[in-house]
């Protein structure tokens, strides 16, 4: 393990001035690092070598000519941080917050009534590749949105099959079993145009209204994160506040709806039999854990630009509570208007919510805003909301990619940033070409059931096992009572030792054990694309256990010794040599 603890700061600090401290694996002041450029003050592991609290005050009049130029190269080197802590907590709650919050925990509550750091990298390019999509179908909406009438209002439009019944027109219509709605041949026959697709086996052409949509997103995306946290830190002011003034501009309008109270009752009704399920279980925990994002790196890099003494722990209460407050109010958002296209079709309201996924936005609620005073303006807002919500989930997940690749070769990309980021975006949208093709939404539906869900669960679920029982539990809260200066409870070390790596595992289980029978429209996904789901989700966890042999192989001793060798932390002796930079001179 690569695992440096928090008590070598101490040691560190140990040093006296102008004291050379190789000895211990460690440089100090006054020791000029061979043929390595100055950084600031990183040990491989990011945290930063403190000066002596020993140090006299004219320990810098002592300072050789020599050095001046690599205290002025120190100095540009310094790692960059937030430029407000508000900057920090609005950039995590945007990335926790996001597309899910409106989609997916309501269909979730209709449905049940009521190496590991390159393995992420993979997983993130894979939600890169279709969650951007997904903007990209909202963009097309909101792009279709600016006119007088909405065109998913009207049977009459050269999309539109002899199937299309408009309900809402004022002419008596009859629905029939096989009748569509105008705004779902909108989303499946214009947007996806999936009719030209006959499925996996044969995608069709790309998309090129969806190609350019997505290259402006993707456009919007690069300059909010090419120069790091200081631009996209100001950018998450307006795309993680916008959706709040919007879903409350949303609700009051949903709840002013007739049959309004139809959806609320729906929503919060519970059906206790439900709780005897093992799936319920699985889909809630599966929410939160996908909803607040742990082990997708992202946390992580976005820490990592904050001082080493941030009230971290106070910063994970908030961000929880706002989400989970977010998913509840978004759940009265999208009911209420569920209740009233219920009062409409003179259904039940389980009949109308029967759409799960994105179909929920881009069908049901579309063709609600549509039939509502104002539909244009409502219309304009509320796919201006989803663009907003996808954005700053986007700017959070690339982040911590780039994080990683940076910190982890300073010396080739930490002056080419913009370049590597550019390289990036690049990469993720000819990534996302397959899911642009006709057929692209049975990739999208594929890519989110198989390619990220189970393995992020596994990568997580070894993350816990290195850091609570390798690294120590004891050593990880010392580690925090160095930061915030008091030490974990109980209860969250029982968490994270037993609780949090058990449920983990019985939910990889289920998955494993029963995976999901897809089925998107009409379309029912054949046998093998199971097992390509499998082999697509795999490629991503390879990673870890590939590392593992590699650093079996490395390292010198028998295959016991290398295994205590491999899951044992590093101490500050084992610090390579190149790896250690000056803080101060």
């Amino acid at each position: 393990m690569d695992t440096t603890p928090l008590n070598s700061q101490k040691e560190l600090s140990a040093c006296k001035d102008k004291d050379d401290c190789q000895e211990n694996g460690v440089l100090q002041k006054g020791v000029p690092v061979p043929e390595d450029k100055v950084e600031s003050g990183q040990i491989s592991n990011g945290y930063s070598a403190v000066p002596s609290p020993g140090a006299e005050d004219d320990t810098q009049h002592s300072i050789p000519a020599a050095t001046t130029s690599l205290v002025a190269e120190a100095h540009r080197g310094e790692r960059e941080t937030w430029g407000k802590k508000m900057d920090f907590l609005l950039s995590v709650i945007g990335y926790a917050v996001d597309l899910g919050n409106v989609w997916r925990f309501p269909y979730i509550c209709y449905q049940n009534g009521g190496g590991i750091g390159y393995a992420i990298c993979i997983i993130a390019f894979y939600i890169a590749s279709y969650y951007n999509t997904i903007m990209a179908w909202a963009l097309y909406y909101l792009i279709s949105s600016f006119t007088d009438q909405l065109p998913w209002t009207s049977c009459k439009n050269s999309w539109n099959t002899g199937n299309c019944t408009n309900y809402f027109s004022e002419d008596n219509v009859t629905w029939t079993l096989h009748s569509t709605s105008p705004a779902e041949e909108f989303y499946t026959r214009h947007i996806l145009q999936i009719h030209r697709s006959k499925g996996l086996q044969d995608l069709g052409g790309i998309s090129w209204q969806l190609a350019l949509c997505i290259m402006l997103i993707f456009t919007v995306i690069y300059f909010s994160i090419w120069k790091g946290v200081k631009t996209s830190g100001k950018v998450v002011w307006v795309t993680a506040t916008f959706p709040y003034i919007i879903l409350s501009v949303l609700l009051v309008r949903g709840a002013t709806l007739p049959g309004a109270w139809r959806g609320i009752l729906f929503y919060l009704k519970p059906n206790w039999q439900k709780l005897l399920e093992t799936g319920v279980w699985v889909d809630a925990a599966a929410q939160i854990f996908f909803s607040l994002g742990p082990g997708f790196g992202v946390l992580l890099a976005f820490a990592s630009y904050n001082k080493f003494n941030n009230n971290c722990y106070q910063d994970a209460l908030v961000t929880s509570g706002v989400n989970c407050m977010t998913s509840f109010v978004s759940g009265f958002v999208i009911f209420t208007v569920l209740g009233y296209m219920a009062e409409m079709r003179n259904e039940e309201v389980s009949e109308v919510a029967k759409d799960a996924g994105p179909s929920l936005l881009f069908i049901t609620y579309a063709e609600a805003i549509a039939n509502m005073p104002a539909s244009t303006f409502f219309a304009i807002i509320f796919f201006l909301m989803l663009i907003t919500l996808g954005l700053d989930s986007t700017f959070a997940g690339l982040e911590g990619v780039i994080t990683a690749v940076i910190d982890e070769f300073p010396h080739i990309w930490s002056e080419r940033r913009e370049w590597f980021v550019l390289g990036v975006v690049i990469t993720c949208f000819f990534g996302s070409l397959v899911t642009l093709t006709f057929g692209g939404a049975y990739v999208v539906k594929l890519l989110e059931e198989y390619a990220t869900g189970p393995a992020v669960l596994t990568v997580v679920l070894i993350e816990a096992v290195a850091v609570y029982w390798f690294y120590g539990i004891t050593q990880f809260c010392s580690d925090v009572k160095e930061m915030l200066g008091f030490s974990p409870g109980w209860f969250w070390k029982i968490c994270w030792v037993a609780i949090s790596p058990l449920f983990l595992l019985f939910i990889i289980c289920s998955f494993l054990m029963s995976p999901p029978q897809l089925r998107l429209f009409q379309y029912n996904y054949p046998q093998w694309s199971i097992i390509l789901g499998y082999c697509i989700g795999t490629s991503s966890f390879i990673c870890i256990p590939t590392y593992i042999t590699y650093r079996l192989i490395i390292t010198p001793g028998t295959f016991k010794e290398r295994i205590i060798k491999g899951i044992t932390p590093e101490t500050p002796t084992e610090i390579p040599y190149g790896d250690v930079h000056l803080n101060t001179i």
